[in-house]
C-alpha cells in the first residue's frame, strides 16, 4: 500500500520537497504581493512581498538543511528593492529589482564560462555528472535566457507603466499587469525552459564512475 501511494503520488505531483519548496518561493512572494495590492494598495502588497520571501528563504533552509545559493541571493535582492519601494513609495524599485537581479545571473554565468571556472558545476558537480560539452552548454543557454528574461521585463514594466485596464470589475494598473505577466507568461516559459534543458542534458550524462574521471575543458569553442 506504501509502494503504491507513493507511485499515485510520483504519477500526479512529480516535485520532491526541495523542488516544492522553490516553486512554491518563486510564485509564493508575488502571488501575496498581487492579492495584498489589490486590495490595499503597493505599500501593503511590498510588506506581502518582503514577509513571504523570509518566510521561503527560512523554509527553504530548513528543508534542505543549507543555504542555497541562488534563492538566498534573489531573496536578498527582493527584500532589497522591496524595502526601496516602501521607502521611496515607488513600486518600480520592486519590478527593476527582476531586471538587475537577472541581468546579474547572465552575466556572473558568462564571466564563469569565459574564465574555466563553470558556476553550475561548481554548484552540481557532485549531485549530477555530465561532460563538460554539457555543462558548458547549460551554462551557455541560461546566460542567454536571463539575459532575455531581463529585457522582457523591461519592456513590460515601460510599456504598462502608465496603462489602467478596466476588467474583471476592477482596474489593473501597470504593476498589477507586470504581477500577472510574471506569473501567467514568465513562469511557465521559464518552466519549459528548464524541462527543456534537462532533456537536451541526457545525452551528455554520465556514469558516475566515469565522471570522477571525466577530464575538463571549460571553454566553448
Amino acid at each position: 500500500m506504501a509502494v503504491q501511494a507513493l507511485t499515485w503520488r510520483k504519477r500526479h505531483y512529480p516535485f520532491n520537497a526541495e523542488q516544492t519548496v522553490n516553486i512554491l518561493g518563486e510564485i509564493g512572494p508575488l502571488v501575496a504581493m498581487f492579492l495584498v495590492n489589490g486590495i490595499y494598495g503597493i505599500a501593503a502588497g511590498t510588506w506581502a512581498l518582503i514577509g513571504c520571501t523570509l518566510l521561503s528563504l527560512v523554509s527553504t533552509l530548513l528543508v534542505l538543511g543549507r543555504p542555497p545559493i541562488m534563492p538566498f541571493i534573489a531573496g536578498a535582492v527582493s527584500v532589497t528593492f522591496g524595502t526601496l519601494t516602501l521607502i521611496t513609495g515607488d513600486a518600480m524599485w520592486v519590478q527593476i529589482k527582476v531586471t538587475v537581479f537577472n541581468a546579474l545571473v547572465a552575466l556572473l554565468l558568462w564571466i564563469s564560462l569565459r574564465t574555466g571556472h563553470n558556476f553550475f558545476r561548481f554548484v552540481f558537480g557532485k549531485t549530477f555528472h555530465y561532460t563538460d560539452e554539457g555543462w558548458n552548454k547549460l551554462t551557455r543557454n541560461v546566460a542567454l535566457f536571463f539575459l532575455a528574461t531581463a529585457i522582457v521585463n523591461e519592456a513590460v514594466r515601460l510599456g504598462f507603466a502608465h496603462a489602467h485596464i478596466n476588467a474583471l470589475n476592477r482596474v489593473f494598473t501597470g504593476v498589477d499587469i507586470w504581477i500577472l505577466f510574471k506569473i501567467f507568461v514568465i513562469m511557465p516559459v521559464t518552466a519549459l525552459f528548464f524541462w527543456w534543458q534537462v532533456r537536451v542534458l541526457h545525452k551528455y550524462r554520465l556514469p558516475e564512475p566515469i565522471a570522477d574521471n571525466a577530464p575538463r575543458s571549460d571553454v566553448i569553442s
